[in-house]
Formats: structure tokens, C-alpha cells, sequence
């Protein structure tokens, strides 16, 4: 006969960490679930859940277990810590972090943010800022466990991963940031609708990255796809004009590598896409743009 609770204390003194959770890690399937599951990334690469949604006996044993009637609960270095509202007072106290580093010694602080690389799209600007009848709207973006994405106009939460555009401010939960790598937001002006899909994947060089290229003599064109008003503030040394490159892009060979740039790297993202889309094989957008260039590779080249 199954003794669910010893599997229970099993689990949680084998386990640095625990967090039985309605679904999984990957895939919450309730909000407090995915409340918790994003704290807890903040900080942790690796740690186990166990969805209470798949083995019912559980789900039921460990309210007994704990005491405590509601899900998802949280177990650290076999001690149960609480629910969704403790984990996110103990978050907001910052007593959370002197919690997690008696599992996870070594751990310092949270990880970085991962940012998704995503592009939207001039006429998806142009809409959002219609609909929201706001020059700089917040659009928030939400993509579920199916892959399914949503947009609204909304405000920025606590934890929020935000990207600016020239024009929009994305904001997205954590979860939703892990999923939404390489997407592309249009606007169907004939349709009058948004359409959210996988672009072609972007090749980004950092600074440093094209600076060391230079160097050693890389065959290569860099495209300055910014306006000549603020090519008249600055210039990346050996650029060309956008107006320039679309004059004699006819005659180059298909395999000759590109790199475009703009001012923070968002804009030129869209010059990338157009050049790949018209069969140039090695395409590269310019990370951080010329601001990062300036500030790290070559300081006298005028910030803005």
C-alpha cells in the first residue's frame, strides 16, 4: 500500500528545494502556481516541483502533510516555507533570498534578466498608439503554455521583463519572456489586426564582437540605417548610408555579411529582417547600437 506521506518527507529532506505546484515549472497552471514558479527563477537555475495536478492522492496528503489547505507550498532544506502570498512578502521584505541560500549556499542574488530579442513592427506602432490614443503606449505581451500569445494595452507589473521600442513599451511576465525569443508583431492594415509569429532568427554582434572583426580585416558591409540628422551627431567610422547601400544592393553577392546599425540597436532589427528577406545570407544587427559602441569601443564617437 502507498505511504504518501513518507514519499513526502522523502521528497523534502532528499530535495534542497521543493515546490509542489498545479502543473509544472514550464507550464503553471494556475496563477498562484506561476506567482511562485517566477520568484523562484529569479534567483534559481534548477530546482524540483512536482505537479499535484497529475497524482490526486498527493494533492490531497500534502495539505495534511503541511497543514496548510491551499497550493502551490513551498519546502526549503525540508522546512515548509508557505504559499504564494509568503513567498511573495517574504520576495518583498527581501528576507527571501537568506531563505533560499541555506539550500542553495553559493547563491548571491538574483540571476540576470533574460531580455527576448522580438520585433514589432512600424505599422504594429502605429496601431498600438491609435488604440491607446497615447503617443508611448504600454502593450503587454502574454504567451501560454500552448504558445498561444495575447495582446493588450495594460501597465507595468512588479517583475515585469520591459523592452522600449521607438514608440511602445512591451512588458511581458518572466514566463512569458522565456517563450517569446524571436517573435515578430505586425499589424494587418487590410484585416485591421495584430499577428504575432516566429521570425527568421537575427544574428547579433556585440561591440566588442565587430571590433575584434575589424581588426583582422573582415571582408564585410556596416549599414547606418538611421536618419541623416542623426548621422550628422555621429557615425561608426566606415558606414554607409541606408540610401547609399539600397542605390547599389543589386549588384553585391548574395553572400557578402552585413551589419546593420542604428542608434540602440531596436530599429535596425527591421533592416535586418528586409535585408534577409531579400536573400542576403549573412545579415547582423549591431547590439546596443551606436551607443554601445561608444561607450564600449570607441569613447570619442559623440553620445546622444
Amino acid at each position: 500500500m502507498r505511504d504518501i506521506e513518507a514519499e513526502i518527507r522523502s521528497l523534502v529532506e532528499s530535495k534542497p528545494l521543493v515546490l509542489f505546484m498545479k502543473g509544472t515549472r514550464q507550464a503553471p497552471r494556475c496563477g498562484f502556481s506561476a506567482q511562485v514558479v517566477e520568484i523562484l527563477d529569479e534567483y534559481l537555475e534548477e530546482y524540483c516541483t512536482k505537479d499535484v495536478l497529475e497524482d490526486p492522492p498527493l494533492r490531497e496528503a500534502i495539505k495534511r502533510f503541511s497543514n496548510w489547505p491551499t497550493l502551490p507550498q513551498l519546502y526549503v532544506k525540508g522546512e515548509f516555507i508557505g504559499g504564494a502570498d509568503i513567498v511573495r512578502e517574504l520576495e518583498e521584505s527581501g528576507e527571501l533570498l537568506g531563505i533560499l541560500q541555506k539550500a542553495f549556499p553559493h547563491l548571491s542574488g538574483k540571476r540576470e534578466v533574460v531580455v527576448p530579442q522580438i520585433e514589432i513592427t512600424p505599422s504594429a506602432i502605429r496601431a498600438f498608439c491609435r488604440f491607446a490614443e497615447s503617443a508611448f503606449p504600454t502593450v503587454r505581451l502574454e504567451i501560454d503554455e500552448n504558445g498561444q500569445p495575447t495582446l493588450d494595452i495594460d501597465e507595468k507589473r512588479p517583475r515585469d521583463v520591459v523592452i522600449d521600442f521607438d514608440g511602445v513599451r512591451l512588458v511581458m511576465s518572466r514566463q512569458s519572456a522565456k517563450r517569446a525569443n524571436g517573435l515578430l508583431i505586425d499589424f494587418d492594415e487590410g484585416a485591421q489586426g495584430f499577428r504575432v509569429e516566429r521570425g527568421q532568427p537575427i544574428r547579433f554582434l556585440s561591440p566588442g564582437e565587430y571590433a575584434r572583426l575589424r581588426r583582422e580585416g573582415w571582408e564585410h558591409l556596416l549599414i547606418d540605417v538611421r536618419d541623416s540628422v542623426e548621422r550628422e551627431i555621429a557615425q561608426i567610422e566606415g558606414s554607409v548610408p541606408w540610401e547609399e547601400f539600397e542605390k547599389k544592393m543589386n549588384h553585391l553577392r548574395a553572400d557578402l555579411p552585413l551589419v546593420c546599425y542604428c542608434h540602440r540597436g531596436i530599429r535596425s532589427i527591421h533592416f535586418v529582417r528586409e535585408l534577409l528577406e531579400l536573400g542576403f545570407k549573412e545579415v547582423y544587427n549591431l547590439k546596443g547600437g551606436i551607443d554601445a559602441w561608444s561607450r564600449e569601443v570607441d569613447p570619442q564617437v559623440p553620445r546622444y
